[in-house]
């Protein structure tokens, strides 16, 4: 069977080259400003959902909760392991299969890290996996781009420069997914990388909570946690409760 883009291109070193500028500065801004929002209890289960290297989930660590991060990149989870301690766990692992049961109090997916599968039913499929992971009232955080801003804003065509690099990025709307693609040269070979993730609105994310048994609870258009305008909004931010059975 074909690797899917997010397997390649997660595993890429490139990946991390291209979005360097994710730091963990805005990391930690987001977590402050969710933790004062939901005021988890000091030593809280935590699931970090597609964890990538971590960075979110060491500072919730440091935070005080008992994190666990799963992500399907090998290389991101191995460079995460070493950041582990008797309440940090990095796995290997798909969200769209079932990791544990009744044990967290809160999971996050983060940074857009949602939308990658064909099929409606894969995405409610994923959502019923993470409702399966939490304790009865668990919350789910689940952070998108803002789909509507993005396909009002589409740049079609860039450049981006990051270590002596350039690489050029195209983007198009096609099969209701935002589709980019990511060419670039280096060390005189040529590579080709795409994202490519469902175009989800507002309406799509209520019907899939529905169906996967999430109430939603609350939701924002930022980081700072202020209100969602679906015309200016970067983000699109769902806090959601784990619906009685």
């Amino acid at each position: 069977m074909p690797r899917k883009w997010f397997q390649n291109w997660f595993n890429s070193p490139y990946y991390h080259i291209l979005y360097q500028q994710r730091n963990d500065e805005e990391a930690e801004f987001f977590i402050d400003n969710l933790c004062a929002h939901l005021k988890p209890g000091i030593g809280s289960r935590l699931l970090d959902i597609a964890c990538g290297r971590g960075r979110h989930s060491v500072y919730l660590n440091k935070k005080g909760y008992d994190v666990t991060g799963i992500d399907l990149s090998f290389s991101n989870i191995r460079f995460a392991q070493q950041f582990e301690n008797d309440k940090l766990h990095f796995y290997v692992h798909d969200m769209r299969y079932l990791f544990y049961i009744n044990y967290f109090d809160l999971a996050l997916n983060l940074f857009t890290s949602f939308g990658y599968f064909e099929t409606e039913k894969d995405h409610v499929n994923a959502l019923k996996t993470f409702r399966k992971s939490l304790k009865p009232g668990g919350i789910l955080v689940l952070d998108f781009f803002n789909t509507e801003k993005i396909l009002r804003n589409l740049t079609q065509q860039e450049v981006k420069h990051a270590d002596g690099i350039d690489f050029y990025i195209s983007k198009k709307v096609t099969g209701g997914k935002i589709v980019k693609t990511i060419s670039f040269e280096h060390k005189n070979k040529d590579f080709s990388f795409k994202e490519e993730v469902k175009a989800f609105t507002f309406a799509d994310f209520e019907k899939m909570f529905h169906r996967s048994g999430f109430k939603i609870m609350d939701y924002f258009g930022d980081y700072a946690l202020n209100s969602y305008d679906e015309t200016r909004s970067d983000r699109l931010i769902f806090i959601c409760a784990k619906a009685d059975a």
